[in-house]
């Protein structure tokens, strides 16, 4: 499999897994807390699968990245979570800040 592929289920595993979190009330609930547990230690195996073939710093910052983003606008939904507009734009600079490492860099490849 692609190493973007890897990254890509272990970004969503990582979402899930940190909406888990937040939904397991500090482990105080036992369904959440298992999906939390399992969904971290699948998007750190799929990590690990990815950094065959993507640089470690390029995996990460798109990890991150949109990681955050992912993650705001799923706290924002589920957990009706505030949004202003400094948050809206700075998660703006981080998309872009992926792309522009995914479009332009020569690291990315």
């Amino acid at each position: 499999m692609n190493g973007y592929a890897w990254l890509g289920i272990a970004i969503v595993c990582e979402v899930i897994a940190t909406t888990a979190l937040k939904a397991s009330d500090g482990f105080t609930k036992t369904l959440p807390s298992i999906i939390s547990a399992g969904g971290y230690g699948v998007a750190f195996y799929c990590m690990a699968q990815s950094m065959k073939t993507v640089p470690v710093g390029i995996s990460y910052a798109i990890w991150s990245g949109i990681g955050i983003v992912l993650i705001t606008l799923l706290a924002w939904v589920v957990f009706k979570q505030k949004l202003d507009l400094p948050a809206v734009l700075g998660m703006g600079m981080i998309l872009a800040g992926v792309l522009v490492i995914n479009l332009y860099s020569k690291a990315a490849v």
